[in-house]
């Protein structure tokens, strides 16, 4: 790979075009993926405890895989909510290029793979999936959930997988603080060293109790 990383915008490293079998959504599936993106001769740890912890996708709507790379989680969105609009995000435009390759292949049109300035300002998700790039840096990966976070449509959820010995504590700690008042961050589920972190973004004004008449 070289001085390439799989958060860089073009890769200079040779392309390795490689086909490999993954299950997604329930389904054994062979994808292409290649050099320069990130973790192409398998489906990582993270995504996978990230993909085996998830509540199911909204049927319907916008829904953001942020960090896409080669497409694990964008296509099994896709696959499990065929009326959605699913919008797989990355600076890697070889890793962009990969997730529409695989979409073709699959037969899935709900997907559209987009630099973030690409996809249009007024667009808000129903949910967020990521493994985010955690290697970019602190202040790189906080601008990335300050630009994306707010996005989340009111009543709904961004489901990140962080590895446990590369912040995800504090990475839970800095959401908490950062995204107040009006969001909330829990732990969800741990697995092979890493955490899932659920941010909830609440109703305006915030829900109230259902009040029940005769109790």
């Amino acid at each position: 790979m070289g001085s390439d990383h799989y958060f860089t915008a073009a890769p200079a490293s040779p392309e390795n075009l490689r086909k490999i079998r993954v299950s997604l959504a329930g389904r054994e599936l062979e994808v292409t993926t290649a050099g320069g993106v990130f973790s192409p001769d398998r489906l990582d740890a993270g995504t996978a405890v990230l993909l085996a912890n998830m509540p199911p996708v909204p049927p319907g709507g916008d829904l953001l895989d942020l960090g896409s790379g080669w497409g694990p989680v964008s296509l099994s969105m896709a696959l499990a909510a065929p009326h959605a609009t699913v919008w797989a995000v990355d600076v890697n435009e070889r890793a962009l290029d990969l997730v529409r390759r695989n979409a073709a292949s699959l037969g899935l049109t709900n997907i559209n793979a987009s630099l973030p300035d690409d996809v249009p300002a007024h667009v808000t998700f129903r949910t967020i999936r990521s493994n985010p790039p955690i290697r970019v840096g602190k202040n790189e990966l906080h601008g990335l959930l300050e630009r994306w976070i707010p996005r989340l449509d009111e009543r709904s959820d961004a489901w990140l997988v962080v590895q446990r010995n590369l912040g995800a504590d504090s990475l839970q700690r800095w959401i908490g603080s950062t995204f107040h008042p009006g969001y909330s961050v829990f732990r969800t589920a741990t697995g092979k060293g890493y955490r899932i972190l659920k941010v909830r973004k609440h109703g305006t004004p915030p829900t109230e109790p259902i009040a029940l008449s005769g109790l």
